[in-house]
């Protein structure tokens, strides 16, 4: 339980509150957050004003509260994450063992605590590159009928190796903003002896649900990451919308690769 109002519907109780990156009317800037209920607790101010102060081990890393992204405390490492997330989990409980620090502490919870209806997001990390992975069977096998038919839906290396398709990072943006519907070459009529696409924006545009990972960390070129490692080098995971254009994709996706457009919450969890 939090000392802040949380509704119980609400996805951002204190057991998740998942860093992102804001800004407002009043502090335009991007800057990172966590959210708790129907709040954000803006972190550049709460460091501003010594609000990590107890948490000691922080002091040599919190600079990374003044960027505009998440990539350099995702940078960090999975016990530094967790170290600075268990210290506002504290900070936020009903059995506040700092109660100076925040909930007794007046001036700072009106600059800090800004409504969520007041909030702006943006994509939380700077993002480099991404792999879209058919990581379920269901929606592979479902995807390959459109494409190729029942009986050659799935190809023979599916169960084998991880099947990913190398995307465009300029694709991800934050749910709200404008999507122009795409234009491509498209079958009218698909069953014809010859294929003659036209020039058409989709007819086809389908959305799924799909979960995303921000990684973090590195490796150098030529050594593997293990399976027992694999963990630790993920950041946190969103909930993202995959748009897919089926009609332009059917036509051009076995020379081109697939044409995607991708929508997030701008939060990472």
């Amino acid at each position: 339980m939090s000392w802040l109002p949380v509704p119980e519907d609400s996805p951002f109780s204190i057991a998740n509150i998942p860093f992102g990156v804001i800004s407002t009317s009043k502090s335009p800037t991007p800057h990172i957050a966590v959210a708790i209920g129907n709040h954000a607790l803006d972190l550049k101010v709460f460091t501003d004003d010594d609000g990590f102060s107890l948490l000691k081990e922080a002091s040599q890393h919190l600079s990374v509260f003044q960027e505009e992204t998440l990539n350099s405390f995702a940078s960090l490492g999975q016990a530094v994450h967790r170290s600075m997330r268990t210290y506002l989990q504290a900070v936020l409980s009903e059995a506040c063992p700092y109660p100076g620090v925040l909930r007794d502490n007046e001036k700072l919870r009106a600059a800090a605590l800004i409504p969520l209806s007041e909030c702006q997001t943006h994509v939380p990390m700077r993002v480099g590159d991404y792999t879209d992975f058919y990581a379920g069977l269901n929606h592979a096998f479902n995807v390959g009928v459109l494409f190729r038919g029942k009986d050659n839906a799935l190809q023979p290396n599916y169960k084998h190796l991880p099947v990913g398709y190398h995307g465009r990072a300029s694709t991800v943006v934050v749910s709200g903003t404008p999507i122009r519907r795409p234009t491509g070459q498209i079958l009218v009529n698909p069953a014809a002896a010859e294929k003659v696409p036209v020039l058409s924006p989709c007819k086809k545009l389908d959305i799924e649900l799909e979960l995303g990972a921000f990684v973090c960390g590195s490796n150098k070129m030529g050594e593997r990451i293990s399976i027992q490692d694999a963990k630790s080098h993920i950041f946190g995971v969103v909930l993202m919308n995959d748009w897919s254009a089926r009609d332009i994709q059917a036509w051009e996706y076995v020379p081109l690769g697939k044409m995607r457009l991708w929508l997030g919450r701008g939060v990472c969890l």
